[in-house]
């Protein structure tokens, strides 16, 4: 774990004095995700307060987590079968020119 220093973040309007141990750039970074769809939200014409929309932001960034590991499992997926295919007709070629290597005339 790095150092922990005091990192003061401006959300939906209410700034949050945070103790961690990440990287104050990066932090502000996902600040900035936040405020811009709780931005978006707002500009949809949503009547909603403040914890509200953060409450949908919430919602949408867990189901892109939620999409984004699921597209991650299938790409392991498919690189595990691609790979295990590679790997299998590797193994069959060196069988067959072992066998074709063991049926040849010696001199």
């Amino acid at each position: 774990m790095g150092v922990k220093h005091t990192v003061t973040l401006e959300i939906a309007g209410t700034k949050f004095r945070l103790v961690a141990d990440a990287n104050q750039a990066d932090l502000e970074e996902l600040a900035r995700v936040v405020n811009e769809r709780v931005a978006k939200l707002g500009a949809a014409g949503k009547s909603a307060s403040p914890a509200q929309l953060l409450a949908l932001v919430a919602l949408g960034l867990a189901d892109d987590l939620r999409a984004s590991e699921k597209k991650l499992r299938e790409l392991d997926h498919l690189t595990r079968s691609t790979v295990s295919g590679v790997i299998a007709r590797i193994d069959n070629r060196l069988a067959e020119d072992l066998a074709a290597h063991d049926q040849a005339p010696s001199e």
